[in-house]
């Protein structure tokens, strides 16, 4: 009898220890990998000690964290992120993207997490209240954001000229070194700058309509669904408010896209929509 009870308890020893073994050399889940441009305060900015931080950094990190995943973000110039994203060398871009009927050809959306207004920011004691006033004035904006798109297909119209820049934050510089009239942004990223910087001022805001959403290559629909299910859940708990508060000092407005659920999956009445309900319960 006591051979017998050995023997079985050295079978539960050794089953114990490959238990351990095989929890302990088990993989980690593979990263998502994604990118922004870590100049756009407060969407993403750099943080003491190194590294990057904002609304969309936490926004990313939080996803990764419901997917189970981790997430590594690089920092890049926003005209090189949809290059990037579609070259595989991204699985989801964290920069704040609008939703758009030509994008939405070439990409996959989630449902919107973001209202997004244009607007521009002038030197204080400066005045920009119609866009008329722009006429013979230099606008700067992000290269390769929408917000270039627009100054691009409306400086004849208007009759201002366009300081394009890599980085939100050098077109910024251009208006304090006097050498833009105006910069032209998102309404979020702008009020956060002129918190931080007492010699410029809110201008005119453009209402828009549109939105900002995550976005992922065409052939990865599973992730975008994931990514969308992510983003109900964080408004179904109220993660994004208070990320939103956190960052921009308010709390969303009630039927913005930060509290509101979309029905389907991405954005609707763009192409890669997808009616069908998420039904897999937040946890």
């Amino acid at each position: 009898m006591h051979l017998w009870h050995g023997i079985c308890a050295g079978v539960l020893l050794a089953t114990a220890a490959t238990t351990q073994v095989a929890a302990q050399t088990a993989p980690a889940p593979a990263p998502l990998a994604s990118a922004l441009d870590g100049t756009f305060a407060p969407h993403a900015m750099p943080k003491l000690g190194g590294g990057i931080e904002g609304f969309n950094v936490d926004l990313a990190e939080e996803i990764g964290r419901r997917l189970g995943r981790p997430v590594t973000i690089d920092a890049l110039g926003f005209a090189g992120l949809i290059p990037a994203l579609n070259a595989g060398r991204f699985d989801f871009l964290a920069a704040p993207t609008t939703v758009t009927a030509q994008r939405s050809e070439n990409l996959l959306f989630s449902e919107p997490y973001l209202d997004t207004n244009m607007q521009f920011v002038v030197l204080r004691g400066a005045t920009l209240t119609a866009l008329e006033q722009l006429r013979g004035q230099t606008l700067s904006v992000n290269k390769g954001s929408l917000y270039d798109t627009w100054a691009q297909q409306n400086a004849q119209r208007y009759g201002f000229r366009v300081n394009a820049f890599d980085t939100q934050s050098d077109a910024i510089q251009d208006v304090i070194a006097r050498r833009s009239f105006a910069n032209l942004a998102g309404n979020t990223a702008l009020a956060f700058a002129v918190r931080r910087l007492p010699a410029l001022q809110l201008g005119l805001e453009l209402e828009t309509g549109q939105y900002w959403s995550i976005p992922v290559r065409r052939d990865n629909r599973a992730l975008r669904d994931d990514i969308d299910w992510a983003i109900e859940c964080m408004k179904r708990d109220g993660v994004i408010a208070r990320i939103y508060e956190k960052w921009f000092g308010i709390a969303p407005r009630p039927g913005t896209a930060s509290v509101t659920v979309f029905a389907g999956r991405g954005t609707p009445g763009f192409d890669g929509y997808d009616a069908t309900p998420q039904t897999r319960p937040c946890t």
